[in-house]
């Protein structure tokens, strides 16, 4: 059986409980920046979504490929020309310590976010001072991951020579904003986005997987999509339960045809898609290879799985 945890609607404001900034574990309440603040004006920073899941029976909370998640965060702070003072090591011990502060006993979801906090009216990158916090909240499902209407968007994903779609970057994300803004407007719950070439790129905020005649496919690294972490977990979990898998380019109308398709993401985790542009995907509903790879990876995250336990960094 897979474990859920409701949390708080992701809308609901993050008003309490600790994080970590300026170098200390402290109260959420006070860790504030000033308006004026580079990044808040424009989007210089970057940042990383991580899960934490608790596991009942063991009375244990893990992170879930914590230290991948800060490795790229280094990578994307390297693009930015932030620097911080610490190791991906490092960073894994201080989001464990602020958890265990906050005593958690449910499903978390972990936002560390580098940024230049210098309070300047300037486009630059250059000669800002860099700052780096790490929050919390509890969360479940970010969607819903039964079964989600998907429709192509008409915003272009953004090209990785224009904004780098490999950086997690505060500022580019208003472009799956807007595209899954449309989309939810339109009675969508997911927008599929498409590359500068009209090939599939990937989802607005994940990756995407499809299922044809038996094999998984999902998009290459060099169709502006971000290189997921999830995306990896589950070409490892592909491999080891003896499922084939390619990564190419998709066209759109496979995605008409496909036999399968789900999101990939920290947040999304895998989320059947069922539908797209109202035509159903395969019968309509979650297919067999992703309830396959949901059970596998919900095991894995949750450290039941000694085959996966280098996924996962207690917290207690």
């Amino acid at each position: 059986m897979i474990e859920t945890s409701k949390g708080p609607s992701p809308k609901k404001e993050i008003t309490s409980g600790f994080c970590f900034f300026k170098g200390q574990i402290m109260p959420l309440a006070e860790a504030n920046v000033n308006i004026s603040t580079h990044a808040l004006n424009y989007g210089t920073g970057c940042f990383e979504g991580i899960r934490a899941y608790w596991n009942e029976q063991e009375g244990q909370l893990y992170v879930l490929k914590a230290l991948e998640h800060y490795q790229r965060l280094l990578l994307s702070c390297r693009i930015l020309k932030i620097t911080l003072p610490y190791t991906a090591e490092e960073l894994v011990e201080w989001t464990c310590k602020m958890l265990a502060e906050n005593e958690y006993r449910e499903d978390v979801y972990i936002r560390p976010f580098a940024f230049k906090a210098s309070q300047v009216i300037k486009v630059t990158l250059t000669g800002l001072r860099d700052e780096l916090a790490i929050f919390s909240v509890p969360m479940g499902n970010y969607v819903d991951t039964a079964g989600l209407a998907a429709t192509v968007s008409s915003w272009q994903r953004i090209s990785d020579n224009m904004i780098p779609s490999r950086a997690k970057v505060t500022g580019a994300y208003i472009n799956p904003a807007l595209a899954n803004d449309a989309a939810t407007a339109d009675g969508y719950d997911e927008a599929i986005m498409l590359s500068s070439d009209g090939q599939v790129s990937e989802a607005s905020s994940a990756n995407l997987f499809i299922v044809r005649n038996g094999v998984l496919v999902t998009t290459p690294i060099t169709s502006d999509i971000l290189e997921g972490i999830t995306r990896r977990a589950i070409m490892q979990l592909a491999e080891d339960l003896d499922l084939s898998y390619e990564v190419r380019q998709i066209d759109r109308t496979e995605l008409y045809i496909c036999d399968e398709m789900f999101l990939a993401g920290t947040g999304a985790q895998i989320a059947a898609i069922t539908s797209v542009d109202r035509r159903p995907v395969g019968n309509g509903v979650m297919g067999l290879i992703t309830k396959q790879l949901q059970a596998a990876y919900d095991h894995a995250v949750r450290g039941r799985d000694a085959r996966y336990l280098d996924w996962v960094t207690p917290v207690y």
